[in-house]
């Protein structure tokens, strides 16, 4: 399905170009949760609310809530004695942290998005049945450091490559089972999935996919317009796997350059000299107020018209917490 977005052509010897704009993009229903969360903290409580690791990959995002009194630390070691809320970010933590925080007696609002609580569920399900878990992600991320963190040291083998699936060595390969990071390449994941399964018949996989249905919609909707676009923009943070991934998936499916990039200034115009079509698409952590600056830019350029190609309708959202719920509701 193709829409078509308020940019003005002009004729005035600037070159055509048209834009292929992908939907869905941009903010999934955990990332929209997780900033409400701060901001309704902000609004019930007042500035300071302390957010534990940065609430979502964004900096926009990030110097945003800054701006309106939120307080980012790493770890809860650098929050002073104090009653304010601290806010867990979307990515979700180790077991340690919240056991750390009732030790202080801290007031927490969690904004672990619901879909990495439910991979944390799982991996906690897996291994009181005694399984031997591997997990599919990315070392040192974020959700990677929270998943790992449910269980023991060493209960969960990190496979990041074929040749990480293809050298894994299990105590008993009869009793394996498999959980993934939610904003992985759906391919790449899928491929190893598919060793996994090959030289372990009996290994148990997630009864539906771990990855995210926002992840999964925003790497189809890029795998639609990539064949059409002589480049592609990815609108995200360079901490933000999920965007990444996307670059990733728009080269791979046939454009012959994707890159991603925070902000509008960030164009090297040089790039993009001679093209007749780009695309843009933006992470699940980046506002749309990003993706309206780079369509200007490039409208200042060229003469432009915008082609919004959907490929899936999104109305999921989730539950605030409970603190919470009465100031949205107002």
């Amino acid at each position: 399905m193709t829409g078509t977005h308020p940019a003005k052509p002009r004729n005035d010897g600037r070159p055509p170009l048209t834009i292929y704009l992908a939907s869905p993009r941009g903010f999934c229903a955990g990332v929209d949760r997780a900033i409400q969360i701060v901001e309704l903290a902000l609004q019930k409580y007042g500035a300071p609310v302390y957010v534990r690791h940065a609430i979502v990959h964004n900096r926009y995002v990030v110097d945003s809530l800054k701006a309106k009194g939120a307080v980012f630390v790493e770890e809860l070691d650098e929050i002073p004695e104090t009653d304010a809320p601290i806010v867990f970010s979307a990515h979700g933590v180790p077991k340690s942290v919240p056991a750390a925080a009732r030790n202080r007696r801290m007031f927490v609002l969690d904004a672990t998005c619901p879909l990495v609580s439910k991979v944390h569920i799982e991996a906690e399900r897996l291994f009181e049945r005694g399984q031997e878990i591997l997990l599919i992600g990315h070392a040192g991320h974020p959700e990677v450091v929270g998943t790992t963190g449910q269980l023991p040291q060493g209960a969960v083998h990190l496979i990041e490559t074929i040749d990480d699936a293809n050298s894994f060595s299990p105590k008993d390969p009869t009793k394996l089972a498999v959980i993934t990071q939610t904003t992985l390449s759906v391919d790449d994941t899928r491929d190893i999935l598919a060793i996994l399964q090959d030289r372990f018949p009996d290994i148990v996989i997630p009864r539906k996919d771990d990855i995210c249905y926002a992840t999964t919609n925003r790497q189809d909707a890029v795998k639609r317009i990539a064949p059409q676009c002589e480049r592609m923009i990815v609108v995200g943070s360079p901490n933000s796997s999920n965007s990444l991934r996307l670059v990733e998936v728009a080269e791979r499916a046939g454009c012959p350059r994707a890159m991603l990039m925070e902000l509008s200034s960030e164009i090297d115009w040089s790039e993009f000299e001679g093209i007749r079509s780009l695309g843009v698409t933006a992470g699940a952590s980046a506002p749309e107020v990003l993706v309206d600056s780079m369509i200007d830019a490039f409208a200042e350029r060229f003469d432009v018209t915008v082609e919004t190609v959907t490929t899936a309708q999104e109305n999921i959202s989730f539950k605030l917490p409970r603190q919470l719920r009465e100031v949205s509701a107002a």
